[in-house]
Formats: structure tokens, C-alpha cells, sequence
């Protein structure tokens, strides 16, 4: 009798599946463990040794045919979970942007600027290839991420935004720093074989046609500039301009001159702003930028910060609107509240926006905070101390470097895991990569509550069994620079916190012979 003609149906079927499911054919599949079970009820006749040995690893074969199933199973639950997830964080994205969907399909959608992504590019029309292959060829370093506009042309009382288009910034065409991030992987050694300076220049492909004007409140100064800037705007540059509600009330009360200057009247409108405006000018400190920020809760305009002792801000302005500019991409955390309550992690609070940090903390409770932190699924540690804070890299010269983190560039991805005074010597902070979720509960066991606060405002409290989760956004912030985003950063530390600053070692004292 040949065995290998036994069963040979179900065999085939066996190996057919297994293959249809992995590409190639599993060594358990020629082993199914019904025939294991029956191998191991028969009786063993004698007493040899070598039968029983034979019986033991027929018993092991049939355990690790278990875990295989189980395995299996268990992967393709997690897969299906995941997908799940991904279905419901692209309908939160949406709902932010509600002309998405259609622009998709039309390939017409000029304003917006998402982190890149190749999913999120629809494709581009034979003249805007043609376009594009002469850019690239011309300076190698095209982002191809141009804005668009779902608005249609026949639309003439409608004001079209501004489309612009952002590419890698380079100073010259002899220098090295215009060429790409390529990863070289030549005889088997993988290397780097170019870089890239990562400047960000935005070049305006039609004039900005409306301006967004917001100030710091309860300043004289500011209060004096901004009728100023908004009157040379209107005469010199014929420019449509939105400020808050309340700023338009004091320049009407300077004059009715500015009856032209437009507002919004509710938050709906409010959200609808990023669709209207072309560029958000700021009158203030940081601040400024950070209620800026907090305004948009989707795509982010670009911004041009303007400082209390702005003398000089026609000549900048008129720069900037003819453009190039050179812009930094300031990246935000979004973060999720999940109360015990919810049935699963979808029933979640609305999403919040932060650009520097959300900080954890015992709030008023005299008890430590006890917090349970995971990144993407993996526990991290437990936070005994006073708090933790979640910070992205242009947050890192704010409360995190209170706390004892890093100054880390605004241009690195990544984002910065600080404990606030831990009940630990070796607790030290850590600078974790952009793509990660983290989850940060209150166990069951916790004293108190913990409290959560959101660039410095919007407090919610967490009670034992809630959750916090923080991921990065897909929409950065847009904000441009006096000079380049490295150049800026340096500027900011060194006369901002007066880093390394101190006196130079007199050069009378003792030398080496």
C-alpha cells in the first residue's frame, strides 16, 4: 500500500488552503490534528522506548498545531481590527474637510496642505505632469503638493483662494542641498546617498486675495498697528480682510472707514474660515499663534507672526505676498478622551488640536499622579510623579524644557515623552518617532483623578479608568520663517532663552607651553 495515495483529497485541500492563504505551503497542513488525536488514542503496544518517545512529540505536534490555529485567528482578528480603525480615523479626517471626498474624484481641490502622504494625492492631469516634470527638472527638489480648490471656474462671484505650491528650498543651483533623501542599496550595503536641506519654500501661484488679521487683546500697540496694517492692506494691496468680532468693533469705533473689514458670527463659520482665507497674519506673542492655531481644526493657512515692536512689517508683507517664502511645517498631537463609560475606543470625545503640548497632572490632589502609558499597544511605564507632558517639537523650548526635556529642531518628527518631577532618579524623558499613538489611563487602583489641559487651556478631568490618546495630526501648521526654519530656531533659543550664555574665559591666565 503506498501511503502517499491515503486521503489524498483531503491532503490536496489542505495544502491548497494553506497556500491560498500565505503563498506557500505550511509544513503543519500535511499534519492535520484530527489525525494526531487519533494517533495519539491508539494503544501502544510493548514497551519500547522508541514508541514513546513517538507519542511525546506527536503530543507536542498537536500543541503547536494548536498555537498555529490560534495564531492565525488571533492575527486575523488584529488585522480586522485595524482596518476598522482606519475606516473610522479617515471619516473623522473628512468630516473636517466635507469637499474632500468630491475633490478626490474631480482632481480639483487648491488650498489645502496635508502632511505628505501618497494616498492623499489624487492624480494630476497631463499639462500638470508636463508641469511638474519641468519644475523637477529645473531644481530636482519638487513637493508636488500644490492646494486646490474645489470651487468651479463658472463661479465667478465666488472669491477663489490663492493656490500655491511648496517645493524643497535651495540656495543655488551649484549647492548640494536641492537633492533628494535617496536610499541607496548597491551590492547589498544599504547607504545614503543624497540628502536634502528639508527647507520649505511656498511660491503663491495666483495672488492672495483675503487676509486674516488676529491680535492679542487688551493692547494699546497692537491695537494701533493693526489699524495701520489693515489700512495699507485695503489701499495698497486691495486686499479682502477678516479679523475677530470684537476687533472689527474697535475699528469701527476708530472710524467707519473700515466698514469693509468682514468677521464671522458663529463657530460654523468659524470652521469654514480655512476654505475663504489665504494667509492669517498674527499681532502679538506666541501666544497669538497658538489661539491662531487652535482656530482652525483642520487645514491650517499659512501664518506670518508678527512680534509688539514690528516697525518694518510693509516691506515683510510685501515680500511675503509676492513670495517665495520660506515656511516651517509646525506639526499638532490630536488627541481622543475615552471615558471608562464607552463600550470601546471609538466612542470618543471630539477630537482636540494642540501645537505644543497636553500635559497630565494631579491638578489639586496632595496624592501623586498614577498614570499607565502605552505606545501603540506596548506598555511604556507607569508615571508616579506629578505629571507627564506630551510635547511635539515646536512645544520642546516651552513646558517640556521646564520640565527637564530637549530643545529639539521644529522640523524634527517625533514626539517628546516628558515626566513632570517622576518619583524616580532614573525616569528620564524620551523623544519618541511621529507615527506612534500613545494611550495614557488612569488605573482602577489610582488615588485620584487626573487632569488634563491642552496647550495650557481646555481642562477635562480623568477619572480612574479613562484614557487619553494622542497620535500626530495630518494637518501641520503652516508658519513662515524670518529667514529659514533652522536659522529662526537658533535665533529663538539664543536670544529668547539666552542659551549657553556666559561669560568668555579671560585669555591672561595661564597657557600651555
Amino acid at each position: 500500500m503506498a501511503p502517499n495515495k491515503l486521503n489524498s483529497s483531503s491532503g490536496n485541500s489542505s495544502v491548497h488552503g494553506s497556500q491560498s492563504d500565505n503563498g506557500f505551503i505550511s509544513s503543519f497542513s500535511l499534519f492535520p490534528e484530527k489525525a494526531v488525536q487519533e494517533l495519539l488514542q491508539s494503544p501502544v503496544q510493548g514497551s519500547d522506548d522508541h514508541l514513546i518517545e513517538f507519542s511525546e512529540a506527536l503530543r507536542t505536534v498537536a500543541k503547536a498545531l494548536r498555537r498555529v490555529a490560534e495564531g492565525k485567528a488571533s492575527a486575523q482578528a488584529e488585522a480586522a481590527e485595524w482596518k476598522r480603525k482606519f475606516e473610522l480615523e479617515r471619516a473623522r479626517n473628512m468630516q473636517f474637510d466635507p469637499t474632500e471626498k468630491s475633490s478626490l474624484e474631480n482632481q480639483a481641490d487648491l488650498g489645502d496642505v496635508r502632511t505628505n502622504s501618497p494616498a492623499n494625492h489624487p492624480p494630476l492631469s497631463k499639462k500638470a505632469n508636463e508641469r511638474f516634470e519641468r519644475c523637477c527638472s529645473s531644481n530636482g527638489i519638487c513637493s508636488h503638493e500644490v492646494l486646490r480648490d474645489g470651487k468651479s471656474d463658472s463661479d465667478s462671484k465666488m472669491v477663489r483662494k490663492a493656490s500655491f505650491k511648496l517645493s524643497w528650498y535651495c540656495k543655488g543651483e551649484q549647492s548640494d542641498q536641492h537633492k533628494h533623501d535617496v536610499v541607496s542599496f548597491e551590492k547589498g550595503n544599504i547607504t545614503t546617498a543624497e540628502r536634502s536641506s528639508k527647507q520649505i519654500s511656498l511660491k503663491w501661484e495666483s495672488s492672495p486675495q483675503t487676509v486674516l488679521i488676529l491680535t492679542k487683546p487688551n493692547s494699546l500697540s497692537v491695537q494701533i498697528l493693526c489699524v495701520e496694517m489693515v489700512r495699507w492692506l485695503r489701499q495698497q494691496k486691495k486686499l479682502n480682510i477678516y479679523v475677530e468680532p470684537r476687533v472689527r468693533v474697535d475699528l469701527l469705533t476708530e472710524s467707519s472707514y473700515f466698514n469693509f473689514v468682514e468677521t464671522w458670527n458663529d463657530d460654523k463659520e468659524v470652521l469654514a474660515l480655512h476654505t475663504k482665507v489665504d494667509l492669517v497674519i498674527t499681532l502679538g506673542g506666541d501666544g497669538t499663534v497658538l489661539w491662531a492655531a487652535s482656530m482652525f481644526k483642520g487645514p491650517v493657512p499659512p501664518i506670518v507672526p508678527f512680534s509688539l515692536d514690528s516697525e518694518h512689517y510693509k516691506e515683510c508683507l510685501d515680500s511675503i505676498l509676492k513670495g517665495p517664502i520660506s515656511i516651517a511645517l509646525r506639526h499638532r498631537l490630536q488627541c481622543h478622551v475615552i471615558r471608562d463609560a464607552a463600550k470601546n475606543e471609538y466612542e470618543a470625545e471630539e477630537p482636540i488640536l494642540v501645537l505644543n503640548e497636553v500635559t497630565i497632572d494631579r491638578g489639586i490632589s496632595s496624592f501623586l499622579t498614577n498614570l499607565e502609558c502605552y505606545c501603540d499597544n506596548s506598555f511604556v511605564t507607569c508615571v508616579q510623579g506629578d505629571g507627564l507632558i506630551l510635547s511635539t517639537t515646536s512645544g520642546s523650548t516651552a513646558y517640556s524644557l521646564a520640565a527637564g526635556g530637549s530643545m529639539v529642531h521644529p522640523q524634527v518628527p517625533g514626539i517628546l515623552f516628558t515626566p513632570i518631577c517622576p518619583h524616580s532618579l532614573s525616569f528620564r524623558p524620551l523623544i519618541l518617532p511621529e507615527h506612534v499613538t500613545l494611550r495614557v489611563q488612569v488605573p482602577f487602583n489610582s488615588r485620584s483623578p487626573a487632569w488634563a489641559s491642552f496647550d495650557g487651556k481646555d481642562r477635562k478631568q480623568l477619572e480612574p479608568g479613562d484614557a487619553l490618546v494622542c497620535s500626530m495630526a495630518p494637518w501641520p501648521v503652516p508658519t513662515a520663517c524670518l529667514v529659514d526654519s533652522t536659522n529662526d530656531f537658533l535665533r529663538s533659543i539664543h536670544e529668547g532663552l539666552h542659551w549657553n550664555l556666559r561669560k568668555t574665559q579671560s585669555f591672561d591666565g595661564p597657557r600651555e607651553s
